[in-house]
């Protein structure tokens, strides 16, 4: 929970809808106990370098550190590494069976409440650093749609604090940790997504912020975008005067002077992005294969009018599920078009088989509606999807 809030995400459990949220989802119970392909990486330098320039962690300043408890040697050496720069680490451990008894044990009438200890964080914390290795794909299967939604509702006020207060993050997984189930939907045996993984943490920041800022110059000068793909995508909306940002593995002065997106990294980075103008999104949103909670949602086909989400249809077993989770939200913003990312990642390349798609290989287009705070925006729904397209034209 915490450690959603600190990436500016909401504090509802972990999942993964038909399009992904960004919310690294917590693998069914067949693969719950396979761990990731062993990394040929070198931990302690990997967190060296995640420390000092992902984070840019400065002396004297407080770092929290999350995960699971199988994440420990790369906790550990993110723990060294923040310490070695003078700053004071704080490492907490969860697991997959807290999370799950902390959602179905609990009163529902409970789901409203803020946690006034992570409000104080916001005031604490300078740093967020979070491994994000979900091993259970539909481990809330079966929750309550209305009691998701108002656990995320509340969630968001915390990521709303820490937003305000300047935290840095960096979330280390991005749709992309190797976990066997997540290998399976890329068309990958599970070492070969491991090293991939590793490949793509391990690109050379320096090179990726270039090619990034050349990207955000040439996206800062557009007004309108057209994208279209083969699959029956077609839709226009504008994104003149709209901030664009980027993941491209640095935070740097510039960025911690920004504020907002720009103090988030996500690792595996490789992403420009930008917002919508509200109520220019017009045209169709289709997504063939996706998930929701590991039951298959198929032809999903998503129609914007003036910038709001008019009609959702689809089919497959997880399409009720994902469409009831939805009609929950109660709050604004929940149907706006927002989202336009660009992936920039050379070391990430997925098979052109793959069932699902992911934010950062180079030449990948990610559309969302939603939050799209992420982006540059302003909207903080406590709901999002986005739709990867391999292939697209923008």
């Amino acid at each position: 929970v915490l450690a959603c809030a600190l990436l500016a995400a909401c504090n509802q459990p972990a999942q993964e809808p038909a399009a992904s949220t960004g919310t690294e989802p917590a693998a069914s119970a067949a693969t719950a106990a396979a761990e990731p392909a062993a990394p040929a990486v070198d931990m302690d330098q990997l967190a060296e370098r995640i420390v000092t320039q992902s984070a840019g962690v400065k002396e004297g300043e407080v770092v929290m550190i999350s995960g699971l408890a199988s994440d420990a040697e790369l906790l550990e050496a993110l723990a060294v590494a923040v310490r070695k720069q003078g700053a004071f680490p704080w490492v907490t451990y969860s697991s997959e069976r807290l999370a799950k008894r902390m959602f179905f044990d609990v009163p529902a009438k409970y789901d409203t409440q803020v946690d006034p200890a992570q409000l104080a964080l916001a005031k604490l914390v300078d740093v967020g650093i979070n491994v994000g290795n979900g091993q259970t794909v539909n481990l809330f299967e079966g929750a309550d749609p209305a009691r998701m939604a108002a656990r995320g509702e509340a969630g968001m006020q915390v990521a709303d604090a820490m937003r305000a207060a300047g935290v840095r993050s960096v979330g280390i997984g991005n749709g992309l940790y190797p976990t066997a189930w997540r290998a399976e939907r890329m068309g990958l045996e599970q070492e070969d997504l491991s090293k991939l993984f590793w490949d793509g943490t391990n690109v050379d920041y320096t090179q990726l912020q270039e090619q990034a800022e050349a990207l955000r110059a040439k996206l800062g000068g557009a007004r309108d975008v057209h994208v279209t793909h083969p699959n029956g995508t077609d839709i226009t909306f504008s994104i003149a005067d709209r901030k664009v940002v980027s993941s491209d593995g640095l935070i740097s002065e510039a960025d911690r002077k920004a504020g907002g997106a720009a103090l988030a990294v996500y690792l595996p980075a490789g992403e420009v992005m930008t917002s919508a103008a509200r109520g220019s999104a017009n045209g169709k949103l289709v997504q063939p294969t996706g998930f929701y909670r590991d039951k298959p949602v198929d032809n999903l086909v998503l129609e914007f009018k003036d910038g709001k989400l008019v009609s959702m249809t689809g089919g497959g077993a997880g399409f009720a599920d994902m469409k009831a989770e939805y009609d929950a939200i109660t709050v604004p913003g929940k149907d706006e078009f927002g989202a336009f990312d660009l992936g920039i990642n050379p070391n990430i390349k997925l098979p052109a088989d793959a069932k699902v798609g992911n934010w950062v290989p180079a030449g990948m287009v990610t559309l969302g509606f939603g939050n799209d705070q992420w982006a540059g925006g302003t909207n903080n729904a406590p709901y999002a999807q986005d739709v990867h397209l391999a292939g697209a034209t923008v």
